[in-house]
């Protein structure tokens, strides 16, 4: 199969979507706060215990105890406390109930993304030109650990948002298992603050969400342990104060939340990316092998130049769905010097020469470098806005952004294993004398991660969203036009990457269908 062939199945998605590229694009200033007021859910999913988990084996593979009769003296004294907690509400207490909500899959989402801006820092080089990478076993010595680049993120996120679904089904299960009736069914008297649902009350799906978002994002951004502990408690507090939850009902979805956050944690541990990061003698071999397969190869063009590129091994970090890399992986790329590669530098080149207003605020809007929370990130923020105004439950919530992170993760992890088989030249290293708009990424060019990130996070959402299918396309392809209008990528990097992404996305969806969910 030829790369043009290959690529022609994408081709329908550009000619659909190029005319509205540039006009159907969201707003270019993108906050990471999602405002929103608290909403009644367009559903309950009252089957939700029964649909099929991501990772865990059993609902009931951790066990939470049965809760105590409503008609108990114990359950009127926890209604009692919380009467009093409310009577007692603060103005700061008031906020706090109406930041979280009666949906935290958004706020815990919020909180990731500005942790992986936070920690999206590269390791600057030492004095004497040399670096040190961050330590995971002293994270507190500069430079900090974690360095949040998108690979780590697109992990990060993929870990908090599976971790958070096959919790809440859990909760689900125990939910409809136990029956205890929602507060204002068994005390109309408790003052609410928030839309009421009739969903049984225990264990608490916010406390579940509370807890296992604590546990992981803990994991993964160890200094931040202290920061996330103030979080989940205020998160658990809003709970009692709104009216929706007595102390027991805390009290097991935090029991609940914990242990599954545990058994993604193993997961997590031994899925390979304490390996991403190679030292010189492998990546000189990851080197050498594409160069005598393909007579190119990348060479870093940072001064001083790092010796290792970026998590050279992130392509055999264990996936999500993907079961074959090597049948999603993108054909050889076009040979430098010849005649598809003279038409991509001569469009890069032209590009330098005439950019525009439009495709320079494009390049730069994507550019998603040091210190934002990635590509992975800026497709969590669209998906989170989808999730209220589509007004979904937590674990509707949970589930779409499982899916989506899923893909993003696997399709992170095949664009790695894509570029570094490949190894292939990036522009300004190829096309003698080229200088883009955009700071060189330190890893190899085909295929491009914005490109195959943005299809696999496009895929998933149109398949969730169905009504969203023709904006999300378009902003996948805008985020795949970014890279070329910077100059950091040809244009054959960015279509194959969409083929791939979307390809990825292929797999996840496939689970999405046959896990229960209506």
């Amino acid at each position: 199969m030829t790369f043009n062939k290959y690529i022609y199945r994408f081709c329908f998605l550009i000619a659909a979507v190029s005319v509205v590229i540039f006009t159907q694009s969201c707003e270019k200033d993108l906050p990471r706060f999602v405002a929103f007021e608290p909403y009644t859910y367009a559903g309950l999913d009252d089957d939700g215990g029964t649909w099929k988990q991501v990772h865990m084996s059993s609902v009931e593979q951790i066990i939470i105890d049965a809760p105590s009769d409503p008609s108990s003296d114990a359950y009127k004294n926890e209604i009692a406390a919380a009467k009093a907690s409310i009577a007692s509400m603060t103005a700061d207490d008031e906020d706090a109930v109406k930041y979280w909500g009666n949906n935290p899959i958004i706020r815990w989402n919020e909180i990731a993304r500005e942790l992986a801006a936070k920690y999206n820092l590269i390791p600057p080089p030492n004095a004497d030109g040399t670096y040190t990478l961050p330590d995971p076993a002293n994270p507190g010595k500069f430079p900090y650990f974690p360095f949040a680049h998108p690979p780590y993120s697109s992990r990060a996120y993929a870990y908090m948002s599976v971790a958070q679904f096959d919790a809440l089904i859990a909760a689900w299960h125990y939910k409809y298992k136990f029956g205890r009736p929602a507060l204002h069914k068994t005390d109309g008297t408790v003052k609410q603050s928030l839309p009421t649902a009739d969903l049984p009350s225990y264990p608490s799906d916010g406390a579940v969400v509370a807890a296992v978002s604590r546990e992981i994002l803990g994991a993964l951004f160890p200094l931040e342990k202290e920061y996330l502990k103030i979080k989940s408690d205020e998160a658990k507090e809003a709970l009692i104060l709104s009216g929706l939850h007595v102390q027991s009902d805390i009290i097991a979805g935090d029991s609940l939340g914990r242990g599954v956050a545990k058994i993604l944690l193993q997961r997590a541990a031994g899925d390979g990316m304490k390996f991403a990061q190679t030292p010189k003698p492998i990546s000189d071999s990851i080197k050498n092998a594409a160069f005598v397969r393909f007579g190119w190869q990348w060479t870093n063009q940072e001064s001083p130049v790092r010796p290792v590129g970026l998590t050279p091994l992130f392509g055999k970090v264990k996936t999500w769905s993907v079961t074959d890399l090597v049948a999603v992986r993108p054909p050889v790329p076009p040979a430098i010097g010849s005649a598809e590669f003279n038409k991509a530098a001569d469009e890069l080149k032209n590009i330098a020469d005439n950019i525009t207003t439009e495709q320079r605020k494009i390049a730069n809007w994507w550019s998603d470098g040091f210190n934002t929370t990635t590509p992975p990130g800026h497709w969590n923020k669209l998906a989170s806005d989808y999730l209220v105004k589509y007004k979904l439950n937590p674990l509707r919530s949970a589930r779409t952004l499982a899916y989506m992170n899923m893909a993003v993760q696997d399709a992170g992890i095949s664009c790695w294993d894509a570029k570094y088989y490949y190894h292939y030249p990036r522009p300004i290293e190829a096309i003698p004398g080229f200088k883009g708009i955009l700071g060189t990424p330190n890893f190899p060019s085909y295929t491009s991660g914005h490109s195959t990130f943005s299809a696999a996070a496009a895929a998933v959402l149109a398949y969730i969203f169905p009504a969203e299918k023709s904006f999300v396309d378009a902003w996948a392809l805008e985020a795949a036009e970014s890279r070329i209008y910077g100059g950091i990528h040809y244009r054959f990097d960015s279509e194959a990457g969409l083929v791939q992404g979307t390809q990825v996305a292929e797999y996840t969806i496939n689970k999405a269908k046959v896990d229960g969910a209506k």
